[in-house]
């Protein structure tokens, strides 16, 4: 029989091991590569299509840019304007808000600007939107959706093509295209009951069976708490989950960001509260799976962006931007981390991180 010493000792080996087992399976998964913004830009997003090609969007000096990459973002190509000349005016400036992207490689991008800050006319504070197509070399000419001051801009594009474009303007909006963003229908209002924190944001994916799923804060009673509503453009029919546990009453919009990431039939969340992210995994009803919120370790600023990136293994990679520095973070499918966030030095407020085929990370900086 061991002595309690000699039991104790092998206790903590078995322990040790586990733990380095573990800390080992969650580097092996999901390896995080960082790489440079062409030109010292801003990252804003980044998405990996069907055929492994990674796509990210980024702000300049001179206007918001786009590159791609095929070898799994080892190379980056040409920058592409995202805005074409007719639409540059003197004093006019244009900050990326999100990009979706279909499986065939389709570029979808929604864009907003300060026209609301060189008193404009009010129809020019809109939704503005821009696509790039498989084998064309330059975006279309900006669009204005919505033609009325609104924010909280987002984009989803389903498994056929269909591409969400979602708003706030108090309450929760969107026009959606059926033919992959060639002509977007009506604006629709999602559900008069959703009350929105209106100067946050909003996140959108198209769930597995058609609905439009979208990450909002409600203010009810200044209870800022996050939600998952499910939309369905074509019965114009929703519902809504609150999938935040951890409580934030405040008398004012924490102006904040998050995310929406489409994983299998479900997804992941991820959002602040009182300065601190977390993130849950969905199932495809958008109820929470086990462990449901995770709190890390990443904090925030006022519209800082977040990520919650799905990994192979059920692992989830959480990306944070704060003070020009991006942090990230690998849990496993129970929650649990091996407690070493990483930061690089990124500036600008964006977070740009995406999958490549073989399930590695790569995060522009």
């Amino acid at each position: 029989m061991l002595s309690r010493t000699a039991s104790l000792w092998l206790r903590t080996m078995v322990f040790a091991v586990g733990v380095t087992l573990s800390c080992r399976s969650l580097q092996a998964a999901g390896r995080v590569t960082t790489v440079a913004v062409p030109g010292g830009g801003k990252p804003m997003a980044a998405k990996t299509d069907g055929k492994g090609t990674i796509h990210l969007v980024f702000d300049t000096a001179e206007g918001p840019q786009y590159v791609r990459s095929t070898d799994d973002g080892k190379t980056l190509g040409r920058p592409i304007p995202l805005v074409d000349a007719a639409s540059r005016k003197p004093g006019l400036e244009f900050i990326t808000w999100d990009m979706a992207v279909s499986a065939n490689g389709a570029v979808h991008v929604v864009l907003g600007t300060n026209a609301w800050k060189l008193k404009l006319p009010k129809d020019e504070w809109g939704y503005l939107y821009t696509r790039l197509m498989p084998g064309e070399t330059e975006f279309e000419a900006i669009r204005n959706l919505n033609r009325k001051p609104s924010e909280g801009f987002s984009l989803a594009v389903g498994d056929d093509g269909a591409v969400a474009a979602v708003w706030m303007a108090d309450k929760l909006f969107a026009n959606v295209s059926s033919d992959g963003g060639k002509t977007f229908g009506p604006t629709m209002e999602i559900d008069p009951k959703l009350d929105p924190c209106n100067c946050c944001t909003t996140s959108a994916a198209y769930a597995a069976d058609g609905r439009v799923a979208v990450l909002y804060r409600e203010e009810s009673n200044n209870e800022r708490d996050m939600y998952l509503g499910f939309w369905d453009p074509r019965t114009n029919k929703a519902t809504k989950t609150r999938i935040s546990a951890t409580p934030w009453k405040i008398d004012s919009c924490p102006m904040t960001y998050y995310s929406l990431v489409r994983s299998g039939d479900g997804f992941v969340a991820a959002w602040p509260t009182k300065g601190e992210i977390y993130f849950a995994r969905l199932n495809a009803d958008g109820s929470l799976q086990a462990p449901q919120e995770v709190k890390t370790a990443g904090l925030c600023g006022m519209r800082t962006g977040i990520v919650g990136l799905p990994i192979a293994g059920g692992r989830t990679l959480i990306s944070w931007k704060k003070d020009n520095k991006v942090g990230w973070q690998l849990y496993d499918p129970r929650g649990k981390t091996d407690g070493l966030p990483r930061y690089a030095d990124s500036i600008g407020s964006g977070v740009a991180v995406t999958t490549t085929k073989s399930g590695d990370v790569v995060l522009f900086r």
